[in-house]
């Protein structure tokens, strides 16, 4: 056993310090004592005062930075609280003044809006009375043409170009020329009521977009910071990438009412047009009312004697085809009893086929059974192809018992046209002033 002192250097302190003396020893547990060659946990005395007076040292300088930021911070809160009460008034009255712009605009648009609607309506009032004028027209158009399309619909003697055909084209041709005019003329109108009411929408949308806008900037004109309904909104501050300028804003509303001034001023000139155009159609269109009379009553006494004698020969027709129709019937009844021996036959047969071993025998009464079905199917086929030789000439007839029909209900609907409807209606003409769309 033996201790070892040794000398050494202080850390910080200066001078020679001794170590702490330490134990070795080759004999016996080392359980207990520090080990050979290492330095133990504990400090020297030199160490802990310079580890308190860093301490010190640290805490004086943390004070004294803490102090001046203190001091930066209160003059940065002043400096910063005025800047932003100075912005914040600055920006109210922006808003303030911005109000004034929009609420200028919404006047102007509103006026015009009304103007525009007070226009659309006299053009609808002046669009109306043309439509009354072009269905005035209709029923005499509709005599007139319904009467042609049933003459062309017809065949043989009924295709006659006579002189109630040809004094109803005169009447068609007069009031397809007055008619058309009026379509133009309405499709004028409507075309301009569209454009009135394009523009109008743009102003209201114009409008509705300046009304939106004056409520947002009103709310936030009167936002102050002792308001509940307010908060954070990351990336609000930044510029959009579409937004219009001041100059761009005013401009595009002054654009959308000087639009709307001039097809104002487009649509007073059209509602001159239309007077004049309901003027000039109304003058000559009931003066071939009476033309046609004289000719309808000549012709109605042909077509009743035609239409007798489609009758009689309609009846011969029936008459066959009630033959016919007990004929086919009678062959279908012969084709249903053979239906019963066939399945006999068959099934005979099928039985048959499962006689065992050598009992399957091709015997005469299997050959018996298969003419049997064979004399059966023969027979039917007979039946069958008489059948469809029958239908045919029943459906023939029956054609023809349509074709008759036609024709009669042709001259039908010929006499009501020419007799009730056309020499009926033609004296229901509308007055010039029901013309005039009043």
């Amino acid at each position: 056993m033996e201790t070892t002192t040794t000398t050494t250097g202080g850390g910080g302190g200066g001078g020679s310090y001794r170590y702490e003396t330490t134990f070795s020893s080759n004999v016996g547990n080392d359980m207990g004592v520090p080990t050979v060659g290492y330095r133990s946990a504990k400090f020297n005395p030199p160490e802990w005062n310079e580890t308190n007076y860093s301490k010190y040292y640290q805490s004086f300088a943390d004070r004294d930075s803490a102090e001046k930021t203190r001091h930066a911070a209160s003059d940065l809160i002043k400096e910063t609280e005025a800047l932003s009460i100075k912005t914040q008034t600055e920006n109210t009255k922006k808003l303030a003044e911005r109000l004034k712009d929009i609420g200028f605009w919404k006047t102007e648009l509103h006026r015009e809006i009304n103007d525009m609607v007070t226009e659309t309506d006299l053009v609808l009032e002046r669009k109306k009375r043309l439509e009354n004028a072009l269905r005035a027209m209709e029923i005499p158009l509709h005599i007139a043409i319904d009467n042609l399309n049933c003459r062309q619909r017809r065949e043989g003697v009924d295709l006659v170009q006579d002189d109630v055909e040809l004094e109803l084209l005169k009447e068609v041709e007069v009031i397809n020329n007055a008619q058309d005019l009026l379509r133009r003329t309405i499709r004028e109108a409507d075309l301009q009521i569209k454009r009135n009411r394009d523009h109008k929408q743009i102003l209201e949308m114009d409008w509705s977009d300046k009304k939106e806008a004056e409520e947002i900037d009103s709310f936030c004109a009167n936002l102050r910071n002792e308001h509940t309904c307010k908060q954070f909104y990351p990336g609000a501050a930044r510029f959009q990438e579409i937004q219009s300028t001041p100059e761009s804003w005013a401009q595009f509303t002054h654009d959308n009412i000087a639009r709307a001034e001039n097809e104002r001023l487009a649509s007073i000139q059209l509602r001159a047009l239309i007077d004049n155009v309901i003027q000039d159609t109304s003058r000559d269109v009931k003066q071939q009312a009476d033309a046609v009379d004289a000719a309808f009553r000549r012709r109605v006494a042909e077509v009743e004697e035609a239409k007798r004698q489609l009758e009689e020969h309609l009846k011969k027709i029936c008459d066959t085809i009630l033959d016919s129709e007990r004929a086919v019937e009678d062959i279908k009844r012969a084709i249903k009893a053979k239906e019963d021996p066939m399945k006999v036959a068959q099934t005979r047969l099928h039985q048959r086929e499962y006689r065992p071993n050598v009992e399957l025998c091709r015997d005469p009464a299997q050959f018996g059974l298969v003419s049997e079905v064979h004399e059966i199917s023969a027979a039917t086929d007979a039946l069958m192809q008489k059948l469809r030789d029958a239908e045919t000439r029943l459906k023939e007839l029956q054609d023809q018992r349509m074709a008759l029909e036609k024709e009669i209900s042709i001259k039908k609907n010929t006499l009501f046209v020419d007799r009730e409807k056309c020499m009926t209606h033609r004296t229901r003409y509308p007055s010039v002033t029901k013309l005039q769309g009043y």
